[in-house]
């Protein structure tokens, strides 16, 4: 698959998964809500780490700057 997250993106992606992480395991929420954080996480942990973003693929998307060109 073709990169479509830039570096920029997928740094802040994974600040993002760190956040929600954090968020799903110390936070004082119901179930529900730390599971909704925990497969936010993941989801931007693995876009973070392929540079590959469905929702932009998707849309028809790209912040990568190769991709544009």
């Amino acid at each position: 698959m073709k990169r479509n997250v830039s570096t920029l993106d997928r740094g802040l992606r994974a600040v993002g998964s760190a956040a929600s992480t954090a968020g799903a395991m110390l936070g004082a929420l119901p179930w529900e809500a730390r599971g909704a954080l925990g497969i936010t996480a993941v989801y931007l942990l693995f876009t973070a780490l392929w540079g590959t973003c469905l929702g932009y693929r998707m849309l028809g998307l790209s912040s990568c700057p190769a991709e544009q060109q």
